[in-house]
């Protein structure tokens, strides 16, 4: 019998060409790694040449003391040297010497050491001892100067070279002083020059050259800008050169170029600044190796908020120089210039604070800008209101509304709550109330639910459940992707915020009433009543009761109390159990007391007193009150421009769909006892039930169309739907949105007034269906006998008549 077979299996063709590939990979590897190591051994090699080299150079022997002899000593030295025999030296003795002096060794040997002469390696400490030992100035020679060249290397060792070179200090001393000099002589000269010859020039000549100068630097300003915004990260230097053009000197051109350089430098940064925050690096990241790329990155930042921030102190200072009417040492501006030099910078300011609110230093800004809110000088003043108006708008994060509000309150305290009320004004464009409804209907909403395992196993085969694994595994990826953190961050900062700006109400409304800043705290307390702790309901219904029969405050003050007393009751204030009677009356009462002429605002206020007062509390209201308040308004329509008499129409048709019984009042029988009494103010107690809508018969006659459209669809009822029915288009719209649409404020009527039509006519016409026949054959036969003749008939004539 042969061989036992062999059990294991013959490696298949593919496995052999795998594994041939494996092999080849391995001898490229070594084949690299021998490489590598060759080289770092040449690096080694050339390492040690070096430091030898470097050694020999430390160690070359330097004279301690440099002097020269007298005469008389090397004359005695010369001397000396010739009595000496020259056959004392053997040539054994000779050769000896000669090898030693090849020896690098023993003539640059450190004496102080005492390691031997041909030692081993050294280590890298005694080679910092090395440096440590060259001392730290150099004793050399006055007139020469000795330079190191590449030492020589031979089969002994390493052989040092140097050369000596004259030195001639002096004279370029001396030269380089009268370099420096000329330069200097040349500048007086020309400045000597130049202020001679602008005295000399004639105001046109002035006036050219003036302009030549600042067609060169916006030249000049424009080249640097287009350098930096092409590449900023290389040419971040440059923005340090445009910025000390804010201090131009030339008292003809200064103010025009350093606003100039103002705008321009802050077009920069709106357009090289990054869309995030540069936070400073810690000092381990500082000392870490990083790529070159981060590198020059974190050099341009830093670059960047360096000059950002000299630019905002430059721009700051200017406003403070005009503030403090303080006069620079340099004559360059003028006192007159320093309100123009400051409106630009507050508009760079503005400008920034709106374009920059991710970036650093947002929070200086804004505590600059908010004391200006309350400048005298109007248009600074309006200026920073509109920017920070806008910053609450574009807000979405609720940071830099809450980083305003709380500067806002220090201002109102410091000062003693003597502010414009444009300050408190501003903070009615905040957008808090928006994104609280936005919770409040995602709070309501049902959440979606997912199945647990055992529901799984139950209702889904095998492959379902896997799919729905998948399914849920992403609907959660995409819950976290919403950012449900940011929100409750947004919530708790808007809440923090609104905290901050009640206290500004309630300090006024507790310490001073009677300050102009009533009247906007009143409007931003009925702008964010539906957002008051219900901790503060009671409190504050007193104070606006007092406010109101106290009788000191204007007929819009009163409408803004009441306004935020029905806001809270309609809102969360629903569970508490008051009857504001007296501000129903009080509301009643102002009715008839409104401006009937163009600045009509109030109404606005009163169409949505109504809303809350009527339609949002049907339940609590009775139905003599509402018919009052019906009768009332009617009568208010008929003496108010259109667009008013639309919104109180269009609230009428409202009141009438909440209480359908009010439809006493569109028939003329009376409905109980007693008579109409339209002077009472208790809308309770003036028998408006006897009385009729006759006011609707006269506002059919209006010379607007859709106060006619109104007035007939509320004499028939106000009905839904058929033949008196409104269109969809005034009937969808509320009673504000109404009053908005066909406002007069721009002199112009919505819809468009249609012009009268034209009577005149080309011919005259004889009429004859107006003429007896009789007189018509005469006019004819004498109108045919002058068009037969081609005469014209003269009217003036008398006429005989004939007798017969």
């Amino acid at each position: 019998m042969g061989p036992p077979r062999s059990k294991k299996r013959r490696p298949t063709f593919r496995r052999l060409l795998k594994t041939s590939g494996v092999k080849l990979e391995n001898k490229l590897k070594n084949r690299q790694l021998k490489q590598q190591n060759v080289a770092k051994k040449q690096r080694k090699e050339q390492k040690k040449l070096r430091q030898a080299v470097k050694d020999a150079a430390i160690r070359t022997p330097r004279p301690l003391e440099t002097y020269r002899k007298r005469p008389e000593e090397e004359e005695d030295e010369e001397e000396f040297l010739e009595t000496l025999p020259t056959d004392m030296m053997e040539d054994d003795d000779l050769q000896q010497m000669t090898a030693m002096a090849r020896q690098a060794s023993f003539i640059t040997r450190d004496l102080s050491s005492c390691g031997p002469v041909h030692g081993g390696k050294k280590r890298s400490s005694e080679v910092v001892r090395g440096y440590e030992k060259v001392p730290r100035k150099m004793a050399r020679m006055e007139e020469k100067e000795v330079i190191h060249l590449l030492p020589i290397k031979d089969k002994t060792g390493v052989i040092p070279q140097s050369v000596e070179r004259v030195v001639k200090k002096q004279e370029e001393e001396e030269e380089e002083d009268a370099a420096a000099e000329e330069p200097e002589e040349e500048e007086e000269e020309e400045n000597g020059e130049g202020l001679e010859s602008v005295a000399d020039l004639t105001a046109e000549q002035r006036e050219q050259l003036r302009v030549q100068k600042i067609t060169q630097k916006k030249l000049l300003i424009a080249g640097l800008g287009s350098a930096i915004i092409s590449d900023p990260v290389s040419n971040m230097k440059r923005v340090k050169e445009l910025r000390g053009m804010l201090m131009e000197s030339d008292p003809s051109v200064a103010v025009t170029v350093r606003k100039l350089v103002m705008v321009s430098l802050m077009e920069i940064f709106k357009d090289i600044t990054p869309t995030y925050r540069i936070r400073p690096l810690t000092p381990a990241e500082k000392a870490a190796k990083v790529k070159k790329e981060t590198q020059q990155l974190r050099e341009f930042e830093e670059g960047l908020v360096s000059q950002y921030k000299f630019y905002l102190e430059d721009l700051e200072q200017t406003v403070r120089d005009w503030k403090q009417k303080k006069k620079k040492r340099s004559q360059a501006v003028g006192f007159q210039s320093y309100r123009g030099l400051a409106e630009v910078a507050v508009r760079c300011l503005c400008e920034l604070l709106l374009a920059l609110p991710h970036f650093n230093f947002h929070n200086n800004i804004i505590v600059v800008l908010i004391p200006l809110m309350n400048d005298p000088a109007k248009k600074v003043s309006d200026m920073c209101c509109d920017a920070f108006r806008k910053l609450f708008q574009q807000d979405k994060q609720g940071g830099a509304s809450l980083a305003t509000v709380r500067v806002v309150s220090g201002l109102v305290k410091s000062l003693n709550y003597n502010v414009r009320p444009e300050v408190l004004r501003t903070l009615l464009s905040l957008r808090i109330k928006e994104v609280e409804m936005k919770k409040d209907i995602e709070a309501t909403a049902p959440k979606k639910k997912f199945m647990n395992n055992k529901e799984k196993k139950k209702n889904l085969s095998r492959m379902q459940r896997k799919w729905k694994k998948a399914e849920e595994k992403l609907e959660k990826e995409l819950l976290e992707a919403e950012a449900s953190e940011s929100k409750e961050k947004k919530i708790k900062l808007h809440t923090e915020t609104l905290n901050i700006v009640f206290l500004i109400y309630f300090r006024i409304l507790k310490k001073a009433q009677k300050s102009v800043l009533l009247p906007a705290v009143l409007e931003g307390l009925a702008n964010f009543a539906h957002l008051i702790n219900l901790e503060f309901f009671d409190d504050l219904l007193n104070v606006l009761q007092n406010l109101i029969q106290s009788g000191d405050l204007t007929n819009r003050e009163s409408l803004h109390c009441i306004q935020t007393v029905f806001t809270i009751l309609s809102g969360q204030g629903d569970v508490l159990n008051i009857d504001p009677l007296t501000f129903y009356s009080q509301l009643y009462k102002m009715l008839l007391r409104l401006h009937a002429g163009v600045p009509n605002d109030d109404i606005i206020i009163v169409l949505r007193c109504l809303d809350a007062m009527l339609t949002r509390r049907r339940k609590q209201v009775t139905l003599q009150r509402a018919m009052a308040f019906v009768k009332r308004l009617s009568t208010l329509s008929l003496h108010v421009l259109p667009n008013a008499s639309v919104g109180i129409l269009a609230a009428n048709r409202s009141t009438l769909h909440s209480f359908p019984k009010c439809d006493f009042l569109l028939d003329n029988e009376v409905q109980g006892s007693g008579f109409y009494l339209p002077e009472l103010d208790q809308p309770e107690h003036c028998n408006a039930q006897n009385t009729a809508l006759w006011e609707l018969h006269t506002l059919q006659r209006h010379f607007h169309p859709v106060v006619r459209q109104f007035a007939s669809h509320l004499c028939q009822g106000a009905p839904s739907e058929g033949a008196g029915s409104l269109g969809a288009k005034l009937s969808r719209r509320c009673p504000v949105e109404l009053f908005g649409d066909y406002s007069v404020r721009d002199m112009t009527f919505n819809p468009p007034v249609a012009p009268p039509s034209t009577k005149k006519k080309d011919r005259f016409s004889g009429g004859a269906t107006l003429l007896d026949p009789e007189l018509q054959r005469q006019v004819q036969s004498v109108l045919t006998a002058a068009a037969a003749e081609d005469t014209q008939l003269d009217f003036t004539a008398t006429h005989t008549p004939t007798q017969h």
